[in-house]
């Protein structure tokens, strides 16, 4: 026999374990196309089903989310957000830390050859 009693404290627990929609509202599909694109580079099919797409995007954000958040309670003791806190969150996880490492290094390379480019347009400037 079931008993009733239980059967609402269980669904209770669930429903207090998920987000409601009152607690966070975004934008959904907005990085369908995005996404879509990449789950093809990784071996997905052209045109994935909408609801696959919609499934990895809400994967995501919350991901990005849930790591903002780790990321701000971190940045919190000295009064801001730095790199260095997302850093330290992925600091076990080599492959993602390499990769920002990377992508860090290429963005500072690059900031370097705009400034570097924006002083040689300021030099031609002054001789002409």
């Amino acid at each position: 026999m079931s008993n009733p009693s239980t059967g609402a404290s269980s669904k209770s627990k669930l429903a207090s374990s998920q987000p409601s929609e009152t607690s966070f509202k975004r934008k959904r599909g907005v990085f369908q196309k995005d996404l879509q694109h990449m789950m093809y580079g990784f071996g997905d099919d052209p045109n994935p089903l909408p609801e696959t797409v919609a499934l990895v995007e809400d994967i995501v954000v919350e991901y990005v989310t849930d790591l903002a958040h780790k990321a701000q309670d971190i940045g919190s003791n000295r009064g801001k957000l730095s790199v260095e806190d997302f850093l330290y969150l992925i600091r076990k996880d080599l492959p993602k830390l390499n990769r920002a490492t990377e992508l860090l290094s290429m963005q500072e390379e690059l900031k370097q050859a705009r400034k570097a480019f924006e002083v040689d347009e300021e030099k031609l400037g002054t001789l002409e």
